[in-house]
């Protein structure tokens, strides 16, 4: 599944160089992580080589604008109405940029855009530099925490994005005991956590199971989420990016396949498809494979990953995922936060940024992904054609 995807930054580092530099042995992980290539593309440059009339002024006060909802006298004399709608809106903002870069980038490989910014509105920057709306109703996934003290998105960080899109906050129940397996159990949680103070929360999963069918799939044919999964037009997929303790590591993928199935598809995914009532005793191949696969099941569902967009906050950096109510503290420090409309390209990139440390702070991070062949995920996930392995990664900070 191939998205269209628009080309626009601010400061980008392109992945070139190679056709695909993981296409190794699945056990050799390390090695599958050595072969890139970067190149560095800044937006004072480009626009001095583009020739074009707009400048990072003018992309900051459109994104000013798209937050805020300053009147248009506020900005009067301003050309900003690149799509002739007599409205400013974020195609305004992708048409700017994009006339800014010209030919700079790649039309073939997806973006993710980043920011050093972790808080409210470095998260709004990252969204509103995708160039996405959702339709209809909204569901906004993520992940509540599991008590007592684990590194879920605190509400501060997320609500103005959430309220943004008028979006519910939406999560399933989990398959292996603690406070959120019972459905009551789980909305007090969100409501401990805050998340209802923000939006309403819908737990998915409260009614039961749907299923949906996978194509592409060498282990599963169909994934199993929340009954009320289908309710929903339109998904923003807010990740904690970290470590997990049977994944390797947890971002946009984990998210939307173990996070969006309910508890009999969790058990189903942990399995590799053999048990809808126990998550234990699975393969862990299978385990990775099924993830990418019902990954792919649900973006296919939503109008071919149309309806489907990915934030990925990397702080908290523990080798521990959300699950985990007491995780280790971590040895990382924070790095930013990264969006993309592809999940394959979105967490491979948070990858690649682990694993520029992965001598150094990043070293125990990167042995739990490598001892869970956390990468093998992302490498089946392209074959099966969820997403990219090579993408441009945007730096939308100057």
């Amino acid at each position: 599944m191939h998205r269209a995807l628009f080309p626009f930054c601010l400061t980008a580092l392109l992945l070139t160089g190679c056709s695909n530099p993981y296409q190794q042995t699945k056990t050799s992980e390390k090695e599958q992580y050595a072969s890139h290539s970067v190149s560095v593309i800044a937006l004072s440059d480009a626009a001095k080589k583009s020739g074009s009339q707009f400048s990072v002024e003018d992309v900051r006060l459109l994104q000013s604008f798209l937050l805020t909802k300053p009147t248009a006298a506020d900005l009067s004399g301003n050309p900003y109405d690149l799509d002739d709608n007599s409205v400013w809106n974020t195609v305004d903002l992708t048409l700017m940029l994009r006339a800014i870069l010209g030919d700079a980038l790649s039309d073939d490989l997806p973006v993710v855009f980043m920011t050093k910014d972790i808080s409210p509105e470095g998260l709004m920057n990252a969204y509103l530099a995708m160039g996405w709306e959702p339709q209809g109703k909204t569901a906004v996934k993520l992940s509540t925490g599991e008590p007592p003290a684990s590194n879920y998105l605190r509400p501060a960080l997320i609500k103005d994005v959430v309220k943004h899109v008028n979006g519910t906050i939406v999560e399933c129940n989990t398959a292996y005991g603690g406070k959120r397996t019972e459905t009551q159990m789980h909305y007090q949680v969100a409501k401990d956590h805050g998340f209802t103070e923000i939006a309403d929360v819908q737990i998915l999963d409260e009614n039961g199971s749907m299923s949906i069918p996978i194509q592409g799939g060498s282990v599963l044919k169909q994934d199993y989420v929340g009954k009320a999964f289908a309710d929903y037009d339109s998904y923003l997929v807010l990740s904690h990016f970290k470590g997990h303790a049977m994944a390797g590591y947890g971002g946009a993928i984990k998210n939307i396949s173990i996070g969006l199935g309910s508890s009999e598809g969790k058990c189903y995914i942990h399995t590799g498809g053999k048990s809808r009532t126990s998550m234990w005793g699975g393969n862990q191949t299978a385990f990775t494979e099924s993830m990418a696969e019902a990954g792919k099941g649900v973006c296919d569902y939503l109008d071919g990953g149309k309806k489907i967009a990915f934030v990925n906050v990397m702080n908290r950096l523990s080798v521990d995922c959300d699950c985990d109510g007491n995780p280790a503290e971590p040895e990382m420090a924070d790095i930013g936060i990264l969006s993309s409309l592809d999940p394959v390209a979105l967490d491979q990139a948070c990858i690649d940024l682990v694993y520029e440390q992965k001598n150094g702070d990043g070293k125990s991070l990167v042995q739990r992904i490598e001892s869970k062949q956390g990468l093998h995920t992302l490498e089946h996930a392209a074959e099966i054609g969820l997403g990219s392995r090579e993408y441009q990664l945007v730096m939308l900070d100057e």
